[in-house]
């Protein structure tokens, strides 16, 4: 394997992750943040949501500044930004105080988690950002299999605010790694043309090409399932199933190991059968086991265990949709990479925070709600994929050559 691609993966996917580990670390401790701050259940996912809110718009303003000025200056100031929001959050006296602290860490988050898939995009394309994708996507799996026991270790030796301080601290390294490990890939010729008008002219275009949202929407109801089950599942699990916080670590932790292990097969098969085919069948098997759960369920199906088979193969699938919608909604977009990475960002993480709040506000104690989401995500992502790639043929071989 190419050593530049296992490093590019690596260092892209140490800094994809800093986001996810705010959102994850601290996913076992929310009944506990809620007793401690005199909050109920709903508002202390409004700090969840606020996350993800700050992450969803921001996206629009890094993506054009990353044409501008290059992908390393909007990644030095999240970096900073986020350092910041965490210390907040570690010394917040209230729930206010936390939602706007998480905010202001989303603020900074965003620029990690939208950024290197135009980093990706201004050297690969192809099968072999595909596959680039998949292993940036391996070292992203620390996060949902490690983050959440590490937080219900850090609650278990100390308490909620500790974790916020491992989370700076985790800023910080961040902030190291851009300077020492990153090159810049988008030279200063190709930014001469960038500026607020041509920013604008881009999200035009990208708003008119029909392909690109249409393999952006797939992505985006796969991903608002997934956040889903981020913003609702500890409650499920430790209330109604009864689970421990490290007990809810394990289940998730098996839930993102069966994401990411199908995620590495994702260059094999775009280079053996083809970006749109991958898509097309990954699809078609996330959403029967989706329905297959919330058929299940309907039956009366009532068991951590019965849920969490269903999850590990309809997760399974997910691992395939995700990069491959992503690689293949990018293709084309080579000169205005970081709006359409951006676009594809914001898109994806509205409708996750909208599904999210939707459960949230739905919720009875049982997995029934959430499964319910499950299904119509599911089911929404399978209706767009059939009329935006339906049976279009294509090559059994895609070009694995780096981008010009």
């Amino acid at each position: 394997m190419n050593a530049q691609l296992v490093r590019t993966a690596i260092v892209l996917g140490l800094l994809s992750v800093i986001g996810p580990v705010a959102i994850d670390m601290y996913l076992p401790a929310l009944p506990a943040i809620g007793a401690d701050l005199g909050a109920t259940d709903a508002t202390i996912q409004q700090s969840l949501m606020a996350y993800m809110a700050a992450v969803a718009v921001c996206q629009l303003v890094y993506g054009p500044l990353s044409d501008m000025f290059g992908r390393k200056p909007p990644l030095y100031f999240g970096m900073a930004i986020f350092i910041i929001g965490s210390v907040l959050c570690a010394i917040a006296p209230n729930a206010e105080m936390l939602i706007f602290a998480r905010f202001l860490q989303g603020v900074g988050a965003c620029a990690s988690m939208s950024l290197p898939r135009a980093i990706v995009r201004d050297n690969y394309t192809g099968a072999q950002a595909a596959q680039l994708m998949s292993l940036i996507m391996l070292v992203f799996s620390v996060s949902p299999i490690l983050a959440p026991l590490s937080g219900s270790l850090v609650i278990a030796i100390a308490d909620w605010r500790a974790m916020f301080w491992v989370m700076a601290v985790v800023g910080v390294l961040g902030l190291v790694l851009v300077a020492v490990a990153l090159k810049e890939t988008r030279p200063k010729e190709a930014r001469l043309d960038s500026g607020l008008g041509s920013a604008i002219r881009a999200y035009g275009q990208l708003l008119r090409d029909w392909r690109f949202l249409g393999l952006t929407l797939i992505g985006t109801f796969g991903m608002a399932s997934f956040m889903a089950f981020l913003g609702n599942s500890s409650f499920v699990y430790i209330d109604h199933f009864g689970l421990t916080p490290t007990q809810y670590s394990l289940a998730f932790s098996v839930n993102a190991i069966s994401f990411f292990a199908a995620s590495q097969a994702t260059g094999f098969l775009v280079g053996r059968f083809g970006l749109n085919r991958v898509v097309r069948v990954a699809v078609t098997g996330y959403v029967l086991a989706m329905l297959g759960l919330f058929a299940v369920t309907l039956m009366g199906a009532d068991s951590v265990w019965v849920m969490g088979g269903f999850m590990f193969v309809a997760f399974g699938f997910l691992g395939l949709v995700l990069p491959s919608t992503g690689v293949l909604a990018m293709e084309e977009q080579g000169e205005i990479a970081g709006s359409a990475s951006a676009l594809m960002g914001t898109v994806q993480m509205i409708v996750a925070s909208v599904v999210m709040g939707i459960v949230g506000a739905f919720g009875d104690g049982t997995q029934r709600p959430m499964v319910v989401a499950f299904a119509v995500c599911a089911v929404l992502a399978f209706a767009i994929t059939q009329l935006t790639l339906g049976r279009r043929r294509e090559p059994r071989q895609m070009e694995i050559a780096p981008a010009e």
